[in-house]
C-alpha cells in the first residue's frame, strides 16, 4: 500500500501543472494537496485517472455477465416512483457531521432500481460520499435493507461510483467513509495510543478546584457568557445572569441589569469589548468580552454542576505556549462569517477555540498521518466556541448525588457565535469520536473499495461522453447553504481550501444572484447530460422552499436535454434545526427522476423533417418512461405526468431545445386521444393500458388527479381543494405544493405559497391554515384586492414612465384586479398602455385580460 501510494503521489505531482488549469482546482500548496491525497483512488484535486477506472469497470461488467451475476440486457423502462423514507441512525451517517447528507440506505433503493451490479454511478455534488457508500453497500443489500424477499440474486453486487465535489473537506470525509482499514485492530490501537498520550499531556488544563481543600475535579464542559453594557447606568451585565430563568430553564424576554434593575431587550444592549494582546499576531485586538458562568465536572465518580466567576483551574496555557502548528488564517468576509467577525471580533480561526482545546487539536494534528485525520476533522467544529447552549435544551436533574447537563452543539448551517456557548473538554470528545469512527469502519468492512474521488467543479467534468450508467445527485439549492464559508475552518486545518468561483449557490457577498446560481446549475446539468449514456436515468434530490428555484431547476434540466418523468418524496425523518423550527422549511425533500433520450430517438430528428410526426414519437417515448400504476394508501393513484397538460408542457420544452416549433395545445390533445388510450384522465400505450387495467382491478379505489398549478388562480383553487379536507400547517402543505407546480406561463408570476395563504386563507391558534367561512372569505377578498391594486399601481407607474418595450414579468391576478378598476374608473388608456407593455402571449392567453383590453382599445 505504501509503495502504491508513493508511486501514484509522484505521478500526481507530475500532472499538477496541467490539473491546475481545470475548473474548481482547490486553493493549496502542491505538497498539502499531494499529502492529503491517496491516489489514484482519491485526490484532493482533479483526479486524472477517472477514465482509466471507467475502462476497467466496463471490462469487469463483461466478466460479471459471463458469471451470470449481471443481466446482459439490463434496461430501466420507468422511474422509481415510490416515496422513500429512511432514518439517519446508522454508523456511517453518524460518524462525521456535515452540512447536508442523504442516508445511504435511501440511495440504495434508487440504485437497485436504476442499476445492475458493476454499473458506473456518478455524483457530481457528492458531499461526504453517501452515494459511494450506497454503491459499495449493494454488496450487502440483504443485511442493510429490509427487502430480502424482493431482491433477486442478480441485484446483489457492488456498483462502481465516481464521487466529485468542489469542497476538499467533503471529499476528504467521503474518502474516509468509503475507505476500509486493512487492519482495524492496529488502526484502533494506534489512535487510542495517541489519545492516551494527549490525555497525559493536557488533562491538567481541564482540572477545576472542587472545594477549598484543594481537591481537583475533571471538567466535562464550561459554559461561557457574553458581557453587555447597560445603557441606563453603564454597568456591565453578564448575559447569563440577566437573561436566564434558572427555575424554568429558559431565556427571559428581557435582560435585567443587576445594578440599576432596568430591563431591556437584548437587541437594545451594547456588547462589551475588551482590548487583548494576541501573541501569535503580535498585535492588540478588540474582541467581545466573555466570562465563564457554569462548569460541569466530575469528582470521585460523582458529577457536579456549579456556578463560577473564573476558570478556577490550577493550570492554564496561553497561545504563545502552543508549539505545534495550527492554521493562522483570517476569515474571509462572507454571508456566514460576517456575524462572528462583526459581533465578536473573531477574525482568525484560532479565535474560535479556547487555548487548551487549541493546544490539544494542534498536538493531535501533528501526530496523525493525513489518511487518519478524520479524527481531527470530526472534532474541529465540535470543539469551537460555536457550541450553543440554548436554555430550552439545557436541563439539570438532581437524583441523589448525580447531576446531568447538556453541553450544546454548533447550529447547523451557520457560523453563528452565540451569546451563551459551551466549551467542551476535547479530551472527552476524542474518545467519543474514535468510537463513532470505529463503528463506521466496522460497518463498511463487508464493502468493496470501488469508489474514486475527485476534487473539482461539476461545470467541467474530465469524463468522456456517454460513459456513465446512472447519476444520483443532491446539489446545493439556491441560498440554502454557503458550503465554502461553512467549511473554511476545517479546510484550513487540512491545508486545502475550496475555490468557490464555480460554487453553485446564491450568495450576495460572492455577487451571485439567483440567475447566476441557475446558470451554474444549468452548466452542471449540461455536463451530466453529456457524460450519461443515452436512455439512462438521473435522480436529482431537491430541497428548497422557493417556487422560483423549483421552476428554475426544472427549466435548467430541460435546457440541458433531460426529460422529467416523475417527482416523488424523500423523507429523511429527522429534520435539521431549520426544518423543525422554521415555518417556511421544507419538511420533505423532493426527488426528480429524469432521463436522457435514447440514441435511436435522437436519430429520428436527423432523418425526419415532419414536426408533427416527431411530436408523437416523443409522446410514445415519454410514455414508456413513466410509471404505469401507483398505489397510495392501498388505492390506485393518478400519475400526474400522464395528464395531457403535463405531457404537452414536457413536449413543448423538449422541442424548444431542439429548435423546433411544436403544435398548439388543442390539436395536441386531439391527437393524443386519437393515438393513445385514456384511463382516469391519463394516457397509455396499448401495452401499458392492459397492465394498468389489470393492476387497478386489484386496487379499484382511485385517488383523483390533483389540480396542477400553473397560475395564481390554479394555486388558490388547489389550496382550497387541499384545505377542504382538513387544516394543515405550512410545512405539511409545502412539499405537496412543490409537486403540484407545473410550468408557469412566460411573463406570469405565481406568488410564494406563504403570500397565497395569507391573502386567501385563515390560520388557527395552532398555526394551521384553514378555509374561511363565507363571511370571512368576503373580508379576505377585500384585503386581497387592496394588495393586488397596490401592485397594479406599480405596473401602471412603470408602464407610463418607462421607455422599455415591455414589462417582462407581472402578477396576472394583479392585472386582472387593476384592469377591472380602470374599467370602472373609465381609465381605458391605462388598460391599453399596460396591455401593450406586458408580454403579448400573456395577454392573448388570459381571457379576462384580453376581454378588458379589447373593450378598452375600442374606446380610446
Amino acid at each position: 500500500e505504501e509503495e502504491r501510494r508513493a508511486y501514484f503521489r509522484e505521478e500526481l505531482r507530475k500532472k499538477l501543472p496541467e490539473l491546475r488549469q481545470m475548473e474548481g482546482f482547490p486553493i493549496g500548496e502542491d505538497e498539502d494537496i499531494i499529502n492529503l491525497s491517496d491516489p489514484p483512488f482519491y485526490t484532493a484535486c482533479p483526479n486524472p485517472w477517472l477514465n482509466d477506472f471507467i475502462a476497467e469497470w466496463e471490462e469487469e461488467k463483461k466478466q460479471l455477465e459471463k458469471e451470470g451475476k449481471r443481466a446482459v440486457d439490463f434496461e430501466v423502462a420507468e422511474p422509481y416512483a415510490a416515496d422513500v423514507s429512511e432514518g439517519k441512525n446508522n454508523p456511517v451517517y453518524k460518524a462525521h457531521s456535515y452540512v447536508t447528507k442523504v442516508p445511504h440506505p435511501a440511495i440504495m433503493r434508487y440504485l437497485l432500481h436504476y442499476t445492475a451490479p458493476g454499473d458506473i454511478v456518478l455524483d457530481g455534488f457528492a458531499g461526504t460520499g453517501m452515494t459511494g457508500v450506497a454503491s459499495s453497500s449493494c454488496n450487502n443489500i440483504k443485511k442493510i435493507l429490509p427487502l430480502s424477499n424482493q431482491i433477486s440474486e442478480r441485484d446483489v453486487g457492488s456498483r462502481n461510483s465516481i464521487l466529485i465535489d468542489l469542497s476538499p473537506l467533503a471529499n476528504f470525509i467521503s474518502y474516509q467513509l468509503n475507505n476500509k482499514v486493512q487492519k482495524l485492530d492496529e488502526y484502533r490501537d494506534r489512535l487510542q495510543k495517541i489519545i492516551n498520550d494527549l490525555e497525559s499531556l493536557y488533562k491538567k488544563y481541564f482540572q477545576i478546584k472542587h472545594d477549598d481543600s484543594g481537591s481537583l475535579g475533571y471538567i466535562d464542559y464550561t459554559v461561557w457568557s457574553d458581557v453587555f453594557t447597560c445603557k441606563s447606568c453603564g454597568n456591565e451585565i453578564i448575559y447569563w445572569d440577566g437573561s436566564v430563568d434558572e427555575e424554568n430553564y429558559k431565556l427571559k424576554d428581557e435582560v435585567k441589569c443587576s445594578n440599576c434593575g432596568v430591563s431591556d431587550a437584548k437587541k437594545n444592549l451594547v456588547r462589551t469589548f475588551e482590548t487583548t494582546y494576541d501573541p501569535i499576531l503580535q498585535a492588540t485586538r478588540q474582541k467581545a468580552k466573555r466570562v465563564p458562568v457554569l462548569v460541569k465536572y466530575s469528582f470521585n465518580g460523582k458529577t457536579y454542576i456549579k456556578k463560577v466567576k473564573s476558570l478556577d483551574s490550577p493550570h492554564t496555557i496561553s497561545l504563545d505556549q502552543i508549539t505545534k502548528w495550527f492554521p493562522l488564517e483570517k476569515l474571509p468576509m462572507g454571508y456566514n462569517t460576517k456575524q462572528p467577525i462583526k459581533s465578536h471580533g473573531y477574525e482568525y480561526i484560532h479565535d474560535f477555540y479556547s487555548e487548551r482545546n487549541l493546544a490539544v487539536l494542534a498536538e493531535l494534528n501533528s501526530r496523525l498521518n493525513n489518511t487518519d485525520k478524520i479524527l481531527l476533522t470530526s472534532l474541529i467544529n465540535r470543539s469551537t466556541n460555536l457550541n450553543a447552549t440554548v436554555m430550552s435544551n439545557y436541563f439539570k436533574q438532581q437524583a441523589g448525588n448525580t447531576v446531568g447537563g447538556w453541553a450544546g452543539k454548533p447550529r447547523e448551517g451557520t457560523l453563528y457565535m452565540p451569546s451563551i456557548s459551551s466549551e467542551v473538554n476535547i479530551l472527552h470528545s476524542l474518545k467519543t469520536r474514535l468510537n463513532s469512527i470505529l463503528r463506521m469502519k466496522t460497518y463498511i468492512e463487508g464493502n468493496l473499495n470501488n469508489n474514486v474521488i475527485s476534487s473539482n467543479s461539476t461545470t467541467s467534468l474530465a469524463l468522456r461522453d456517454n460513459t456513465i450508467d446512472y447519476i444520483f445527485t443532491d446539489p446545493p439549492f439556491g441560498a440554502n447553504r454557503m458550503y465554502s464559508e461553512l467549511n473554511f475552518i476545517s479546510e484550513s486545518w487540512l491545508g486545502v481550501k475550496t475555490e468557490n468561483r464555480n460554487e453553485a449557490i446564491e450568495n450576495p457577498v460572492q455577487s451571485k444572484s439567483k440567475i447566476d446560481y441557475l446558470d451554474l446549475m444549468r452548466a452542471c446539468f449540461i455536463e451530466y447530460f453529456r457524460v450519461l449514456k443515452p436512455g439512462k436515468w438521473m435522480t436529482v434530490e431537491f430541497s428548497n422552499t422557493s417556487a422560483s428555484i423549483w421552476n428554475g431547476i426544472q427549466t435548467a434540466l430541460t435546457q440541458a436535454g433531460f426529460v422529467i418523468a416523475n417527482v416523488a418524496g424523500l423523507d429523511k425523518k429527522q429534520g435539521s434545526v431549520k426544518a423543525v423550527t422554521t415555518p417556511t422549511a421544507v419538511k420533505q425533500d423532493l426527488v426528480i427522476s429524469c432521463y436522457k433520450p435514447s440514441s435511436e430517438f435522437d436519430q429520428k430528428f436527423i432523418k425526419h423533417k415532419n414536426t408533427n410526426l416527431l411530436v408523437w414519437d416523443f409522446v410514445e417515448e415519454h410514455l414508456k418512461h413513466l410509471p404505469v400504476h401507483l398505489i397510495k394508501d392501498h388505492s390506485t393513484t393518478a400519475i400526474i405526468e400522464r395528464s395531457p397538460k403535463i405531457m404537452y408542457d414536457r413536449m413543448v420544452m423538449f422541442y424548444f431545445q431542439k429548435g423546433l416549433i411544436p403544435i398548439d395545445a388543442v390539436p395536441f390533445q386531439r391527437g393524443l386521444r386519437e393515438r393513445f388510450i385514456e384511463r382516469d384522465g391519463m394516457f397509455f400505450t396499448d401495452e401499458q393500458v392492459q397492465e394498468y387495467d389489470k393492476k387497478k382491478a386489484e386496487h379499484p379505489e382511485f385517488i383523483q388527479l390533483s389540480i396542477l398549478v400553473s397560475s395564481e388562480q390554479d394555486g388558490v383553487l388547489w389550496l382550497k381543494n387541499l384545505l377542504s379536507e382538513k387544516s394543515l400547517a405550512f410545512q405539511d402543505i409545502q412539499p405537496l405544493w412543490m409537486q403540484a407546480l407545473a410550468g408557469v406561463r412566460k411573463g406570469d408570476i405565481i406568488p410564494e405559497l406563504s403570500v397565497l395563504l395569507e391573502e386567501n386563507f385563515l390560520k388557527d391558534e395552532d398555526g394551521k391554515w384553514y378555509l374561511p367561512d363565507p363571511e370571512n372569505e368576503a373580508d379576505l377578498e377585500k384585503i386581497r384586492i387592496k394588495r393586488l391594486l397596490k401592485q397594479f399601481d406599480l405596473y401602471k407607474k412603470e408602464a407610463l414612465t418607462t421607455k422599455k418595450k415591455s414589462i417582462k414579468e407581472v402578477r396576472v391576478e394583479a392585472l386582472r384586479a387593476g384592469f377591472k378598476q380602470c374599467y370602472q374608473d373609465k381609465d381605458f388608456q391605462a388598460i391599453v398602455t399596460i396591455g401593450d407593455k406586458i408580454p403579448n402571449k400573456l395577454l392573448m392567453e388570459d381571457e379576462v385580460l384580453l376581454q378588458f383590453y379589447d373593450i378598452a382599445i375600442s374606446k380610446v
